[in-house]
């Protein structure tokens, strides 16, 4: 199946890859073949293979050289939560500008006091004719600051348990009553988000899944997030998409230089990388520097085989949670193996590109700004997507079938719980 999809996706790429195309042509022509999703129905911009395809699509898409489709949420966490929740009229409203980069979205799920106990938001979404009106604050919203819609998470029932007055929407963030204020990071990026929702208005034809049913439907956008939060993950190379990043009007033929303009999560540094500055800075023959590197060298080919198994469906109960956490554990010993390597030069740091060229100069290590950058961001991978605390728990409880935690969340109205 990969090599027939190898095959087929190449040749239709020899055919019709145009670099003199603008991005949002191209994404377009290649939401329409339908390799731009694969995976999905035929009838909504898919060719109906399975999710292990993916690989293959890559291959090819690199070997001819052309733009891979847009990356951000809409595609890959938006999408095939409206294509399995939504409506057909949905689906047909919403799809096209997840799958064809045109729309950028961000998820409205975390707030200030619902982070690891998600179901115990409190921004309220309330009935008002044909809208909902929506008042709260989230945070952690990854790239808000480009995106034009979003998935929101917000509580429509005060009187039922918490999990069961949830709804799920499709919301438009550059209105009047949105407010989006990045977070500075200590990478001296800005890549997170908090977002204040004050009478925000989102059509009721906009909710997913039905009122009150929110907790199931943000659970799938929650499992394809845990499912493509890896390293190896083609979600942290591919170019924004949307009216605000400003890459639809491209040449299409920019793209590689709008992909290094846009780096947005940076991948840590592989073994090879580090294993490369090791022997230029004189420190491949020290044993533990040599131990470390194999250690990462194995973690990393074992995280791309357990990526592979989750994109191809492989029915292993709790692979999502467990690739998650190893995602988790393979940053923090690319950290660790990056500054065992540079030593007292991993100290050295510039948020300005003046002042990361100052630190190159002064060490003698080219990059040494992006690795640094990519180790201090190790911190952010175990949290995002659910802790890894969080993914345990699924483990315990759904896969494994341990007692749930204590607790009358489960039965008590959320507007009688104890709240902070």
């Amino acid at each position: 199946m990969d090599a027939d999809a190898f095959d087929e996706c190449r040749d239709w790429l020899r055919a019709n890859w145009d670099p003199t195309l603008s991005l949002r042509d191209w994404w377009a022509r290649l939401a329409q073949s339908g390799w731009a999703v694969p995976h999905f129905p035929t009838a909504w911009f898919g060719r109906g293979l399975t999710p292990g395809v993916a690989p293959a699509v890559s291959r090819a898409i690199a070997e001819v050289g052309a733009v891979p489709p847009p990356g951000g949420l809409g595609r890959y966490l938006a999408a095939p939560t409206v294509l399995e929740h939504g409506t057909d009229e949905q689906r047909a409203r919403f799809l096209p500008g997840m799958v064809n980069g045109t729309d950028a979205y961000c998820q409205l799920f975390s707030e200030p006091n619902a982070g690891s106990d998600l179901a115990g938001l409190q921004c309220r979404a309330e009935r008002d004719g044909d809208d909902f009106v929506v008042n709260g604050q989230k945070v952690w919203s990854s790239s808000a600051h480009i995106a034009n819609m979003a998935m929101l998470l917000a509580r429509t029932d005060v009187d039922v348990p918490k999990h069961a007055g949830l709804s799920y929407f499709v919301i438009d963030v550059r209105q009047p009553g949105v407010e989006i204020r990045p977070i500075r990071e200590m990478t001296g990026r800005a890549l997170f988000n908090e977002v204040f929702l004050t009478d925000a208005r989102v059509p009721a034809a906009n909710l997913i899944g039905g009122e009150g049913n929110g907790w199931a439907v943000a659970n799938t956008t929650l499992r394809h997030e845990r499912s493509t939060s890896n390293a190896t993950s083609v979600v942290a190379a591919a170019l924004d998409p949307g009216p605000i990043a400003g890459n639809l009007d491209r040449p299409a033929d920019e793209g590689d230089v709008a992909r290094e303009e846009d780096r947005s999560f940076p991948p840590p540094a592989t073994a090879a990388e580090l294993a490369d500055l090791a022997r230029a800075l004189g420190r491949s023959s020290d044993p533990v520097v040599r131990q470390d590197l194999v250690r990462l060298h194995i973690e990393e080919r074992l995280l791309q085989l357990t990526g592979l198994r989750v994109r191809a469906g492989a029915e292993l109960p709790g692979l999502p949670q467990l690739a998650k956490m190893w995602t988790s554990n393979l940053v923090r010993l690319s950290r660790h193996v990056t500054f065992e390597v540079l030593g007292a030069a991993g100290m050295a740091f510039g948020y300005t590109p003046d002042d990361a060229a100052a630190a190159s100069s002064m060490t003698g290590v080219a990059d040494l700004g992006l690795l640094v950058e990519t180790a201090l961001f190790a911190s952010a991978p175990p949290i995002y997507g659910g802790s890894d605390q969080i993914q345990r728990n699924i483990l315990g409880e759904r896969v494994l079938g341990l007692a749930r935690e204590p607790g009358d969340d489960r039965r008590v109205p959320f507007r009688d719980l104890p709240k902070n």
